[in-house]
């Protein structure tokens, strides 16, 4: 009987069937990876941390005293738990004197009814401020639409839950007759030319009511028109019963860098009342704690700001004039600020912070 030889190959087939295995083991470990990634950063998504901060200003008003701001910024419709209840787990059982959003709340196309479920979450009772962001729709519509408002239709429908757009200094007074007082101002108006601004607005409001029959879209734009001028006087009002013993709070979307409060300061006359140079606090968002950020490191990438970064001027404190500022990490995502492959929040808490004024230091 003849042998039968066999040849058995072994090195080639370790050497393949090793390189097969630890790629799939590779891979395997990968996918685990990615999925408990995920898992820890929807965990992450669906709550919220809660800050709390005081901050001295000087020769504070008594009856303002531990006056309390809630600052919330870019949720851009973000969902914290079912029914936004992440959310209100971190905010529910505490009063706030003042509730600030500084903008970029609405998702792309402007739908309001997450940031609805957020606000219902809030306390009732304080004035809620909000400040639109770069990202937010116009807040006033001159185009053709279905009421006599010029306001667009988010705008309208925040407005039916409470919520002041922040367009002009908003006032509160406390104490004996009302003397102790705060202003909230949206960071434009430092360096608004209020007389040209209303003069402009005037001029086109002349054109429109000097043609007679109007159209539907020159109708809305005569609203718009009709709310600028009365909204120059009034700023023009408010400016003019401000006082030195008023405390004033900039509100701003975009962080106020050094260079530019140095140029906002060389606008302002010494001495003069409405000054940011008078100012105690800014409140400001835009860039989502960095969106996408890694333990130990920080924000990954800023637009603008680059590769990490760092958190000063992003998030949390820092001194702009020597003015303290607050930049809130936000409660969301952009997905248009950011790369299209970084379109939400990584390893990013969403936060929300309470603001207590004080005229201890702190």
């Amino acid at each position: 009987m003849a042998r039968r030889e066999t040849y058995i190959f072994i090195g080639g087939r370790r050497r393949g069937g090793g390189f097969r295995r630890g790629l799939t083991w590779t891979l395997i470990t990968l996918a685990a990876l990615l999925l408990l990634t995920g898992v820890i950063n929807y965990i992450l998504l669906n709550r919220v941390l809660l800050k709390t901060r005081s901050v001295t200003v000087a020769d504070l008003p008594s009856a303002l005293e531990q006056y309390s701001i809630l600052h919330l910024s870019d949720q851009h419709g973000a969902v914290m738990g079912q029914d936004q209840n992440g959310f209100s787990q971190a905010v529910s059982g505490r009063s706030y004197s003042a509730i600030v959003m500084t903008g970029d709340m609405l998702p792309p196309g402007g739908k309001t009814a997450n940031v609805i479920r957020l606000i219902q979450q809030l306390p009732s009772g304080q004035p809620i401020l909000y400040l639109p962001g770069d990202e937010d729709p116009d807040y006033l519509d001159s185009e053709p639409h279905d009421n006599a408002s010029p306001y667009a239709d988010w705008a309208l429908t925040l407005q039916n839950y409470g919520v002041t757009i922040l367009d002009e200094p908003y006032l509160v007074a406390r104490g004996k007759n009302g003397q102790d007082r705060i202003w909230f101002v949206p960071e434009s108006l430092y360096s608004l030319n209020l007389d040209q601004f209303e003069s402009n607005w005037r001029g086109q409001l002349q054109a429109l009511n000097g043609r007679g029959s109007l159209s539907a879209y020159e109708a809305a734009r005569r609203r718009v028109c009709e709310y600028q001028v009365a909204r120059a006087e009034s700023i023009r009002a408010k400016l003019k019963d401000m006082r030195t013993t008023d405390v004033q709070v900039v509100v701003s979307h975009t962080p106020i860098t050094q260079e530019y409060m140095t140029t906002l300061m060389n606008w302002s006359e010494r001495g003069a009342v409405f000054s940011i140079r008078q100012a105690s606090l800014i409140l400001a968002g835009h860039y989502c704690g960095g969106q996408w950020r890694l333990p130990g490191l920080g924000p990954v990438y800023v637009p603008e700001l680059g590769w990490f970064p760092g958190d000063e001027g992003v998030s949390g404190w820092n001194w702009v004039g020597g003015i303290p500022q607050h930049i809130s990490p936000g409660l969301g995502g952009s997905a248009n600020a950011y790369p299209p492959w970084m379109p939400f929040r990584l390893f990013n808490l969403p936060d929300a912070t309470v603001i207590y004024l004080t005229a201890r230091l702190t």
